[in-house]
């Protein structure tokens, strides 16, 4: 088998998975691109089997410690794994990510569930050359009426494929409707965003809506309305969501519709909305800030963080007196630690005092591996204004 030997210090001989360009000292056995490689150190010793890429910045991908063929048996063995993992929490109809990429041992796959149609995303070259293999192996584990592969994600250029309309296997309808404590979504799995559902904020839908009774609710950055419909049905005063993108708002809308739910919809700039608000002395009682991520390099953190600070400062200024904040980062490079420092910055220059109530994360169909903190991106927070301070 062909491989690299790490630099001392690589992150992998450090638990990691991931090898850079950078860390490797020597490539033996001219591995090319896709293929199976080892991972040795420099007194040879085996550290595990890994996915090599030369063209993208993350060479090896580790994915088993042993020695590891990507066959049929293996891939099946990881799926079934994966799927043990959720069915305690989810049912077998429930919108749920199936397979999350490293943290099920699979780098670079994605599946979502949306009822009996499967959405996957192939990130890697290694799987990418194995596809008809993939799908032989998802089809024996999790069966599908319907499988979509999506060509279409940014990731795939680092890796240095290329990106390509949607294959189909099975019948996919246009639009598939799924059910989240209680209210319909349409989702285009398709052309939608991402998979065309975020399956990662499901939980906190109903985290967040459960202080929205009698409140006046607004979302920001809404997408396709998770929050606000969520929050709606939980009993909202009134609710008004803000969303740039006229393709998720109309889907906003349709949802809203179906669900019979009145709200006020505004397409509008999140900071260009707030600016005016506060010029008009609007207050809110719980406002939601669910914003794309703002930076996917880490050179652009300082950047980010003056985005996040402006964002929470315009939204401390709306915040009613013992109103709520839910607010989220899905930048990875952007900690927990630092999201709180910007949200107490701007609490402090608007001269309001808050106290943190509770942490937030991603859905538990997307698991976190300790060794590996890129599977951790979503963090958020529900933050109480202190009324009587």
């Amino acid at each position: 088998m062909a491989g690299i030997i790490v630099r001392p210090h690589s992150r992998i001989l450090h638990g990691h998975d991931w090898v850079y360009g950078s860390e490797v000292t020597k490539v033996y056995g001219q591995p090319q691109n896709g293929d199976v490689i080892s991972i040795k150190d420099g007194r040879d010793r085996f550290l595990g089997s890994a996915i090599y890429n030369s063209q993208s910045a993350i060479v090896a991908r580790r994915f088993s410690h042993r020695r590891q063929a990507l066959n049929l048996d293996f891939l099946i063995r990881r799926l079934r794994h994966a799927e043990a993992v959720r069915q305690p929490l989810f049912g077998p109809n429930r919108p749920c990510r199936l397979v999350w990429s490293e943290s099920d041992g699979l780098p670079g796959l994605i599946i979502d569930r949306f009822g009996e149609v499967l959405v996957c995303q192939i990130q890697t070259y290694a799987l990418e050359l194995e596809k008809e293999l993939l799908w032989e192996a998802v089809r024996q584990v999790f069966g599908f009426k319907g499988l979509v592969f999506r060509g279409d994600s940014s990731a795939r250029i680092k890796e240095g494929l290329s990106a390509h309309e949607p294959v189909i296997y099975g019948e996919v309808p246009t639009e598939v409707l799924i059910e989240v404590a209680g209210i319909q979504f349409s989702v285009d799995v398709l052309t939608g965003q991402k998979t065309g559902f975020y399956l990662d904020q499901v939980a906190n839908y109903q985290k967040v809506s459960a202080y929205a009774s009698e409140r006046k609710v607004l979302d920001c950055f809404a997408n396709q309305g998770g929050f606000a419909l969520s929050c709606a049905r939980a009993g909202a005063r009134a609710v008004t969501a803000v969303e740039s993108g006229s393709a998720s708002l109309k889907r906003l809308r349709e949802n809203a519709r179906r669900n019979q739910m009145e709200m006020e919809s505004i397409e509008a700039d999140v900071f260009d909305f707030l600016k005016g608000e506060e010029r008009r002395k609007s207050q809110y009682d719980l406002i939601i800030l669910d914003p794309p991520s703002f930076t996917k390099v880490r050179s652009r953190i300082h950047d980010a963080l003056r985005g996040y600070q402006e964002l929470h400062l315009r939204a401390a200024k709306l915040l009613s007196k013992g109103g709520i904040l839910a607010t989220f980062s899905c930048s990875h490079h952007i900690s927990s630690e630092a999201l709180l420092e910007t949200v107490r910055t701007a609490f402090h220059q608007a001269r309001r005092s808050v106290r943190l109530r509770e942490r937030l994360a991603q859905g538990l169909d997307h698991p976190i591996l300790l060794h590996l903190p890129e599977t951790e991106y979503l963090k958020g927070m529900l933050i109480e204004e202190v009324a009587s301070f």
